[in-house]
């Protein structure tokens, strides 16, 4: 029998060969994605309070807003005093003890010009914990290396390929931005197996995040404000996606590194079993609005949930489910405030933020 010279450490150069398509030059009059700066926009907050009574989704908008607005004036000297604690209570301890806000969102979100909202609420420190997919975790870093542009969603996806740009929805990544992410990456992943070879130490999605947060040290990054602010970011699917290429890469070069998802489930239920008040905003759907709802049910259920995402229910998915189905589950307690606002999260989460956490009264 015919054997193969070979070596089983070398990385398939057919599979380079088709990650890393190089890019055409992008013409000087492209517009780069970039979000709305949230600072100084209290005068958004009038005009969403009127949406309360204007019906459909402008009211589920406004709703929403509330109960934003509710999650983040709660403290736990809002409640009384349980009997057993009578005799040693911490009236400063309760009354700096905050809701435990859990954000979620998909990865097209973290493309678009969402990201510098979702910044904004992580360097803020309005949020406690995030999950996202892999996307939503690479686009941040890849984004200090290389912008996205605005193009169209009819844009010919055989043109697109021979170009060396990718579509995601009516945005353009040049795949070079992927090769100067492989450029970074791969260095960071040698030096983590290094120390996990010299200290033992073993590593999570979230403890990768952290690190790559670290390294960035890029104050444009969501993950570097969740590194310097020490907010947990957990992503299940790390895999799925260019960072999971760049691991595939990384172990014919150089075997080894182990990433451990069984601490990171364990992470985030204590993150919800230990908070006093519990909230979700989920922006989408699949991984990261199941994770966190799944999270909920070991303290038997958020006490606010907000919604936004275009998912029906009729065909059975826990994308497109109502906040009604997570009661049922345990995931959201029965009476909590609750709503789904059916729109584009590009849409309505800017003015949501604009509304809530930006104001600069509170």
């Amino acid at each position: 029998m015919a054997t193969s010279n070979a070596n089983v450490h070398d990385t398939p150069e057919n599979a380079k060969a088709a990650v890393f398509v190089h890019s055409v030059p992008i013409s000087d009059d492209a517009i780069s994605v970039v979000g709305p700066d949230l600072s100084g926009m209290n005068e958004i907050v009038s005009l969403l309070e009127s949406y309360k009574r204007i019906g459909f989704q402008a009211t589920a908008l406004a709703n929403a807003v509330e109960i934003v607005n509710n999650m983040r004036k709660w403290r736990l000297s809002d409640e009384p005093v349980h009997p057993d604690e009578m005799g040693e209570v911490d009236h400063s301890t309760r009354t700096n003890t905050k809701c435990t806000i859990f954000l979620g969102f998909t990865s097209n979100l973290m493309s678009s010009g969402l990201r510098e909202v979702i910044r904004f609420l992580v360097k803020h420190r309005h949020v406690s914990a995030i999950v996202t997919t892999a996307g939503g975790i690479e686009e941040d870093f890849i984004k200090c290396l290389g912008k996205t542009y605005l193009a169209d969603f009819a844009l010919d996806g055989a043109e697109l390929r021979r170009k060396g740009l990718n579509r995601i929805g009516n945005l353009v990544v040049p795949n070079d931005n992927y090769c100067k992410f492989e450029d970074w990456v791969i260095p960071i992943l040698d030096e983590m197996l290094k120390e996990q070879k010299s200290t033992g130490v073993v590593w999570t999605p979230s403890s990768v995040i952290n690190r790559l947060g670290k390294e960035i040290d890029n104050e444009e990054s969501v993950y570097y404000w969740a590194y310097k602010n020490d907010i947990p970011v957990f992503c299940p699917a790390l895999t799925d996606g260019s960072l999971g290429d760049m691991i595939f890469f990384h172990s014919y070069k150089s075997p080894g590194l182990v990433i451990d998802i069984v601490q990171d489930i364990r992470k985030l239920n204590d993150i919800s079993l230990k908070a006093k008040k519990a909230g979700m905003i989920i922006l989408g759907g699949g991984v990261c609005k199941h994770q966190i709802a799944n999270a909920m049910l070991f303290r038997n259920g958020a006490d606010y949930a907000v919604y936004i995402n275009t998912g029906q229910e009729f065909d059975g998915s826990d994308s497109g489910a109502r906040p009604d189905e997570a009661v049922s589950w345990g995931k959201i307690k029965a009476g909590s405030q609750t709503v789904k606002v059916y729109a584009d999260a590009t849409l309505v989460f800017p003015l949501l933020v604009a509304s809530t956490f930006a104001r600069s009264d509170e």
